[in-house]
């Protein structure tokens, strides 16, 4: 099996050779410039970072990929779909503003943001994969448009997945606010009552109406009503509200929808291991890294990317001060989420083509 290639660069700068400088020289070893750019809209998939979470890609990176496909003619565009949770990109009006004040506008990064599934999520396309869990996927309208979709992925850890990188950035973040709940739905939360303190937060924060206090003052879910956005466990201070870890269809499934994205059109991926915190970007906070920052990586394959990166952590000497301690253990996200298998997601998605673990990695200097 031919292995796929998997491009690196360290941080290492000169005065006459700066980190965007040495992104560049990447992107054009790697291939991107290759790409037919030329009149083309390309969707450039981004997470915009939830405020108060200061781990998200910074605007400079973004603003240096612009700029290379604006070169060759694109009409690129930085966007990002609704979320499901409540927080302050759960629509169209907050979610704009939450970019703007992370940095993500036309005068920072050349090109406009745009919402990809519209005001209130509900705005997507339909497209035909045929896959084991999903035969359609509910991709949002402005990144199923779009002639090229370029990923910029923050690579960190993940409370449902093990990590986040380019295959959680593709498939959960272009899904609509139906593909979401569609992604979410065998991954609902539990109330540990024996931790619940009755202080209302995953009540106040639940944005379907699915917690509530009970007579003892303890919270319960009603899960006729609840579409496992986990935003209960993200907001308990208690470690009350917690995941049932049976999330393998959930990570398959955000590989088939990562599938839709880049199906019959040309894709371009690059994951940023810097500030690799613990958890998702979607948190108002964000913990501090693991790992030491890494470099940026830069392929083709949205499988092999992943791969690399998760590689490059494991090799990576922990941070004893961080979430993952003293402890003793090479893999790094199995170690942060014991009931999770980080892997099943990767083996998905390279069984239904999206890509190979297989790689090889090129350091460009």
């Amino acid at each position: 099996m031919n292995k796929s290639k998997v491009y690196f660069i360290n941080l290492r700068t000169t005065n006459h050779l700066t980190i965007l400088d040495k992104l560049k020289k990447m992107l054009i070893s790697a291939g991107m410039n290759e790409l037919d750019f030329k009149k083309k809209l390309v969707a450039v998939k981004i997470h915009f970072g939830e405020p108060g979470n200061l781990a998200y890609i910074r605007p400079n990176y973004a603003a240096a990929v612009v700029k290379m496909i604006k070169e060759k003619e694109g009409l690129p565009f930085l966007t990002d779909a609704n979320t499901l949770y409540k927080g302050k990109r759960s629509n169209g009006v907050d979610h704009l503003q939450s970019a703007m004040e992370n940095g993500f506008n036309p005068m920072t990064t050349g090109c406009h943001v745009v919402i990809a599934d519209g005001m209130k999520g509900t705005d997507y396309k339909e497209i035909l994969i045929n896959q084991k869990h999903c035969k359609t996927a509910k991709i949002a309208s402005a990144i199923a448009s779009a002639d090229v979709v370029i990923s910029l992925n923050h690579f960190k850890g993940h409370e449902f997945a093990g990590f986040g990188g380019c295959l959680k950035n593709l498939g959960m973040g272009s899904g609509s606010v139906g593909g979401k709940l569609e992604m979410h739905s065998d991954s609902k939360p539990l109330i540990d009552s024996d931790h619940c303190t009755g202080c209302n937060l995953c009540v106040s924060n639940c944005a379907h109406d699915a917690v509530h206090l009970g007579a003892d003052n303890i919270a319960k879910i009603e899960y006729s009503k609840c579409v496992g956005c986990g935003q209960c466990v993200a907001v308990c201070r208690y470690d009350a509200a917690q995941v049932q870890w049976d999330a393998k269809s959930m990570q398959e499934k955000i590989a088939e929808y990562a599938f839709a994205v880049v199906k019959d059109k040309p894709a371009f991926h690059i994951n940023f291991l810097l500030d690799i915190s613990p958890n998702c970007d979607c948190f108002p906070n964000n913990d501090m890294p693991i790992v030491p920052n890494i470099g940026i990586l830069a392929s083709s394959d949205p499988v092999a990317i992943d791969k690399a990166s998760v590689d490059l952590v494991n090799k990576s000497v922990p941070l004893e001060a961080s979430a993952f301690g003293k402890q003793k253990s090479d893999d790094k996200f199995s170690a942060i989420y014991p009931h999770t298998d980080w892997r099943l997601g990767l083996h998905h998605a390279e069984k239904i083509g999206l890509g190979s673990q297989q790689y090889e990695m090129v350091e460009v200097e």
